[in-house]
C-alpha cells in the first residue's frame, strides 16, 4: 500500500468502513464511476484508460512523497471492497483550508448516498483537523443534489455561500453552493 508522507497515519476506520491512500488497483472502477456521474462533476470529457493511467502515474504517484501535496485522495472501502473514493483537494497550506471531494459507486449513489457521505465525513474530518491541522474544510457543489447539503448540515457544516448562476450546465446557468466547517480546536 502506498502511503502519504504528509500523514503519520494512513488508515482511518469507522466500523466496516475505512479510507486508505488511493489504490492503483481502483483506478478503472473510479474512472467508470466518474464517467457515469459526469453530470455533477467538474469533468469536461469522458475519461479513458489511457488518461486514467496517465493521471495515476504522473499525478497521484507524485503526491505520496510530498510534504505538502495539493491533494490527498483515498479509496473508500466497505469490508475491504472499494465502493468510492475521495479526499482533500485544492489544499491551501498557507491559509490552511481544503475542498472535500467524494464519489461513491453509481449504484450506491442512487440508494445509500447519504449513509456513505456521512461516513466519509466522519473519516475525513480527523485527517483534516488533527493530522493536517487545517483550519477549514469546505465543499463546492453544483446545486443538483439536495441530499448532499442535508448530510453536510447534519455533520456540522454551515452553508457559507451561494454563487448564483455560477456554472453553465445542460444549457442553463446553475448555482454553486459552498458549505464549510471550521476546526474549533486549532
Amino acid at each position: 500500500m502506498s502511503s502519504y508522507k504528509a500523514l503519520s497515519k494512513q488508515i482511518f476506520e469507522v466500523g466496516i468502513y475505512k479510507i486508505v491512500p488511493i489504490r492503483h488497483e481502483d483506478r478503472y472502477v473510479i474512472m467508470q464511476w466518474r464517467n457515469e456521474q459526469i453530470y455533477h462533476l467538474r469533468q469536461s470529457k469522458i475519461l479513458d484508460k489511457e488518461s486514467q493511467d496517465n493521471y495515476f502515474t504522473n499525478v497521484i504517484a507524485n503526491l505520496y512523497e510530498k510534504e505538502y501535496p495539493d491533494q490527498i485522495l483515498f479509496s473508500y472501502l466497505e469490508n475491504e471492497k472499494c465502493i468510492g473514493y475521495g479526499g482533500l483537494v485544492h489544499i491551501n497550506w498557507v491559509d490552511k483550508n481544503a475542498e472535500l471531494s467524494f464519489l461513491i459507486n453509481t449504484e450506491e449513489d442512487c440508494i445509500r448516498f447519504s449513509h456513505h457521505w456521512s461516513n466519509f465525513l466522519k473519516l475525513i474530518e480527523p485527517i483534516s483537523f488533527q493530522e493536517l491541522n487545517l483550519h477549514k474544510i469546505y465543499t463546492y457543489a453544483f446545486n443538483l443534489r439536495p441530499q448532499l447539503y442535508e448530510v453536510l448540515e447534519l455533520n456540522g457544516f454551515c452553508k457559507e455561500a451561494i454563487l448564483n448562476e455560477h456554472c453553465f450546465f445542460n444549457d442553463k446557468f446553475i448555482d454553486v453552493l459552498i458549505h464549510s466547517k471550521i476546526n474549533r480546536c486549532d
